[in-house]
Protein backbone atom coordinates (compact mmCIF):
# COMPACT_ATOMS: atom_id res chain seq x y z
CA UNK A 1 0.00 0.00 0.00
CA UNK A 2 1.52 3.75 -1.14
CA UNK A 3 -1.77 5.84 -0.97
CA UNK A 4 -2.68 7.73 2.24
CA UNK A 5 -5.70 9.48 3.14
CA UNK A 6 -6.18 12.70 4.01
CA UNK A 7 -9.78 13.08 5.53
CA UNK A 8 -10.39 17.16 5.79
CA UNK A 9 -13.39 18.80 7.19
CA UNK A 10 -16.21 19.64 5.21
CA UNK A 11 -17.09 23.03 7.02
CA UNK A 12 -16.13 26.56 6.24
CA UNK A 13 -17.15 27.80 9.36
CA UNK A 14 -17.09 27.47 13.42
CA UNK A 15 -20.30 28.11 15.22
CA UNK A 16 -19.62 30.18 18.28
CA UNK A 17 -21.79 29.76 21.66
CA UNK A 18 -23.65 32.95 20.47
CA UNK A 19 -24.61 31.60 17.31
CA UNK A 20 -21.63 33.93 15.71
CA UNK A 21 -20.31 31.90 12.04
CA UNK A 22 -16.75 32.61 12.54
CA UNK A 23 -15.47 32.06 8.74
CA UNK A 24 -12.78 29.02 8.86
CA UNK A 25 -12.20 25.90 7.17
CA UNK A 26 -9.00 23.27 7.21
CA UNK A 27 -5.40 25.31 8.34
CA UNK A 28 -3.43 25.19 5.39
CA UNK A 29 -0.08 24.24 7.08
CA UNK A 30 -1.17 21.74 8.60
CA UNK A 31 -2.57 19.94 5.15
CA UNK A 32 -0.06 21.20 2.71
CA UNK A 33 3.22 20.59 4.88
CA UNK A 34 2.28 16.44 5.92
CA UNK A 35 1.36 16.61 1.85
CA UNK A 36 4.71 17.36 0.73
CA UNK A 37 6.32 15.10 3.44
CA UNK A 38 4.57 11.93 2.43
CA UNK A 39 4.63 12.89 -1.52
CA UNK A 40 8.26 13.25 -1.23
CA UNK A 41 8.77 9.73 0.60
CA UNK A 42 6.60 8.45 -2.94
CA UNK A 43 3.40 7.81 -1.39
CA UNK A 44 0.23 9.29 -3.47
CA UNK A 45 -2.46 11.29 -1.84
CA UNK A 46 -6.18 10.97 -1.60
CA UNK A 47 -8.68 13.06 0.25
CA UNK A 48 -11.98 12.29 1.83
CA UNK A 49 -14.32 14.51 3.54
CA UNK A 50 -18.05 14.29 4.63
CA UNK A 51 -20.27 14.48 1.71
CA UNK A 52 -17.25 14.54 -0.42
CA UNK A 53 -17.27 18.00 -0.52
CA UNK A 54 -13.96 19.91 -2.01
CA UNK A 55 -12.86 21.64 1.03
CA UNK A 56 -11.99 25.09 2.26
CA UNK A 57 -8.84 26.27 3.56
CA UNK A 58 -9.24 29.04 6.15
CA UNK A 59 -8.67 31.82 4.52
CA UNK A 60 -6.53 33.27 7.36
CA UNK A 61 -3.83 30.58 6.79
CA UNK A 62 -3.14 31.86 3.61
CA UNK A 63 -2.05 35.07 5.03
CA UNK A 64 1.37 36.51 5.14
CA UNK A 65 1.14 36.87 9.06
CA UNK A 66 1.13 32.67 9.30
CA UNK A 67 3.24 32.30 6.94
CA UNK A 68 6.28 34.32 7.45
CA UNK A 69 5.60 37.31 5.03
CA UNK A 70 3.92 37.67 1.57
CA UNK A 71 6.45 35.51 0.07
CA UNK A 72 5.89 32.60 2.17
CA UNK A 73 1.86 33.36 1.85
CA UNK A 74 2.54 32.73 -1.81
CA UNK A 75 4.29 29.55 -1.81
CA UNK A 76 1.47 28.19 0.69
CA UNK A 77 -1.29 29.13 -1.60
CA UNK A 78 0.48 28.01 -4.86
CA UNK A 79 1.21 24.60 -2.85
CA UNK A 80 -2.47 24.38 -2.41
CA UNK A 81 -3.69 25.31 -5.90
CA UNK A 82 -0.78 22.42 -6.93
CA UNK A 83 -2.60 19.98 -4.24
CA UNK A 84 -5.01 18.76 -6.61
CA UNK A 85 -5.84 15.42 -4.78
CA UNK A 86 -7.26 17.53 -1.80
CA UNK A 87 -9.43 19.23 -3.66
CA UNK A 88 -11.17 16.27 -5.54
CA UNK A 89 -12.62 14.24 -1.78
CA UNK A 90 -14.25 11.21 -2.13
CA UNK A 91 -17.11 10.67 0.54
CA UNK A 92 -16.22 9.20 3.68
CA UNK A 93 -18.30 6.58 3.60
CA UNK A 94 -16.86 5.41 0.33
CA UNK A 95 -13.16 5.03 1.92
CA UNK A 96 -12.10 1.22 1.97
CA UNK A 97 -9.51 1.53 4.94
CA UNK A 98 -7.95 -1.49 3.05
CA UNK A 99 -6.64 1.00 -0.29
CA UNK A 100 -4.40 2.80 2.23
CA UNK A 101 -1.11 2.75 4.52
CA UNK A 102 -2.50 5.21 6.77
CA UNK A 103 -4.97 8.10 7.48
CA UNK A 104 -4.08 11.73 8.41
CA UNK A 105 -6.28 14.43 9.87
CA UNK A 106 -5.25 18.06 9.51
CA UNK A 107 -6.93 20.24 11.87
CA UNK A 108 -8.18 24.20 11.82
CA UNK A 109 -11.35 25.65 13.57
CA UNK A 110 -13.49 23.41 10.38
CA UNK A 111 -12.97 20.09 12.50
CA UNK A 112 -14.71 21.33 15.39
CA UNK A 113 -18.04 21.79 13.37
CA UNK A 114 -18.69 18.93 11.50
CA UNK A 115 -16.18 15.87 12.86
CA UNK A 116 -17.08 15.60 16.39
CA UNK A 117 -20.16 13.84 15.81
CA UNK A 118 -19.73 12.75 12.40
CA UNK A 119 -21.00 9.04 12.06
CA UNK A 120 -18.89 7.82 9.26
CA UNK A 121 -15.66 9.33 10.55
CA UNK A 122 -16.24 7.97 13.78
CA UNK A 123 -16.74 4.26 12.09
CA UNK A 124 -13.52 4.91 9.91
CA UNK A 125 -11.64 5.82 12.96
CA UNK A 126 -12.62 2.76 14.88
CA UNK A 127 -11.73 0.46 12.41
CA UNK A 128 -8.71 1.85 11.02
CA UNK A 129 -7.45 1.72 14.88
CA UNK A 130 -8.37 -1.84 15.20
CA UNK A 131 -6.13 -2.31 11.48
CA UNK A 132 -3.27 -1.94 13.35
CA UNK A 133 -2.28 0.77 10.74
CA UNK A 134 -1.26 4.13 11.72
CA UNK A 135 -3.87 6.69 12.52
CA UNK A 136 -2.66 10.39 12.98
CA UNK A 137 -4.24 13.78 13.52
CA UNK A 138 -3.02 17.50 14.52
CA UNK A 139 -4.14 20.75 16.29
CA UNK A 140 -8.15 20.83 16.33
CA UNK A 141 -8.03 17.16 14.11
CA UNK A 142 -8.60 15.03 17.17
CA UNK A 143 -11.82 16.58 17.79
CA UNK A 144 -13.18 13.96 15.28
CA UNK A 145 -11.86 11.25 17.91
CA UNK A 146 -14.96 12.23 19.75
CA UNK A 147 -17.33 10.72 16.92
CA UNK A 148 -15.78 7.08 18.34
CA UNK A 149 -17.54 7.46 21.49
CA UNK A 150 -20.20 4.77 21.81
CA UNK A 151 -23.47 5.09 23.46
CA UNK A 152 -21.88 3.33 26.86
CA UNK A 153 -19.81 6.57 27.33
CA UNK A 154 -16.65 4.69 25.91
CA UNK A 155 -14.39 5.09 23.05
CA UNK A 156 -11.17 2.29 21.37
CA UNK A 157 -9.41 5.82 22.01
CA UNK A 158 -10.59 6.10 25.71
CA UNK A 159 -6.72 5.16 27.61
CA UNK A 160 -4.74 6.64 24.70
CA UNK A 161 -2.30 9.30 25.60
CA UNK A 162 -2.50 11.99 22.76
CA UNK A 163 -2.38 15.81 22.52
CA UNK A 164 -4.29 18.57 20.68
CA UNK A 165 -4.91 22.29 20.29
CA UNK A 166 -4.32 23.00 24.24
CA UNK A 167 -7.05 25.45 26.18
CA UNK A 168 -4.02 27.61 26.44
CA UNK A 169 -3.23 27.85 22.73
CA UNK A 170 -7.00 28.57 21.85
CA UNK A 171 -6.93 31.81 24.46
CA UNK A 172 -3.94 33.17 22.55
CA UNK A 173 -6.12 32.46 19.37
CA UNK A 174 -8.53 34.93 20.99
CA UNK A 175 -11.70 32.41 20.90
CA UNK A 176 -11.76 30.52 23.76
CA UNK A 177 -14.39 32.68 25.59
CA UNK A 178 -16.47 32.48 22.90
CA UNK A 179 -16.61 29.17 21.67
CA UNK A 180 -19.29 26.12 22.80
CA UNK A 181 -16.70 23.96 24.39
CA UNK A 182 -12.74 23.31 23.95
CA UNK A 183 -10.99 20.46 22.68
CA UNK A 184 -8.43 19.75 25.28
CA UNK A 185 -11.65 19.63 27.85
CA UNK A 186 -13.43 16.79 25.77
CA UNK A 187 -10.77 14.87 24.92
CA UNK A 188 -10.26 14.42 28.98
CA UNK A 189 -13.41 14.30 30.31
CA UNK A 190 -15.67 12.98 27.52
CA UNK A 191 -13.14 10.62 25.26
CA UNK A 192 -11.11 9.80 28.46
CA UNK A 193 -7.52 10.18 27.20
CA UNK A 194 -4.22 10.94 28.73
CA UNK A 195 -3.86 14.55 27.06
CA UNK A 196 -0.39 15.54 27.03
CA UNK A 197 1.23 19.19 26.74
CA UNK A 198 3.46 21.61 25.82
CA UNK A 199 4.19 25.90 25.75
CA UNK A 200 1.63 27.23 23.66
CA UNK A 201 2.70 27.03 19.76
CA UNK A 202 5.91 24.73 20.63
CA UNK A 203 6.31 21.54 18.19
CA UNK A 204 5.05 18.83 20.01
CA UNK A 205 3.90 15.04 19.12
CA UNK A 206 2.83 12.62 21.53
CA UNK A 207 2.75 8.49 19.62
CA UNK A 208 1.03 5.77 21.74
CA UNK A 209 0.79 2.42 20.12
CA UNK A 210 -0.73 3.37 16.66
CA UNK A 211 -2.33 6.64 17.38
CA UNK A 212 -0.14 9.68 16.65
CA UNK A 213 -1.02 13.25 17.51
CA UNK A 214 0.25 16.73 17.58
CA UNK A 215 -0.62 19.57 19.21
CA UNK A 216 -0.54 22.46 17.01
CA UNK A 217 0.65 23.77 13.35
CA UNK A 218 4.44 24.00 14.24
CA UNK A 219 3.87 19.80 15.09
CA UNK A 220 2.36 19.13 11.77
CA UNK A 221 5.71 18.10 9.67
CA UNK A 222 7.04 16.44 12.60
CA UNK A 223 3.93 14.69 12.99
CA UNK A 224 3.89 13.23 9.29
CA UNK A 225 7.77 12.60 9.41
CA UNK A 226 7.53 10.37 12.58
CA UNK A 227 4.36 8.44 10.60
CA UNK A 228 6.59 7.67 8.09
CA UNK A 229 9.17 6.23 9.97
CA UNK A 230 6.27 3.52 11.38
CA UNK A 231 5.49 2.89 7.46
Amino acid sequence: MTKILFVITAADHWTLADGTRHPAGFWAEEAIGPYQVFKQAGYEIAAATPGGVPPTADALSLTPDFNGGEEGAQRMRTALHEATELAQPLRIEDVDINDYAAVFYPGGWGPMEDLPDNAASGKLLTEWLASGKPVSLVCHGPAALLATIGPDGTSPYTGYRLTGLSNAEEKQNGLADRAKWLLQDRLVNELGAHYQETEPFTPHIEVDRTLYTGQNPGSAVPLAQEVLKAL
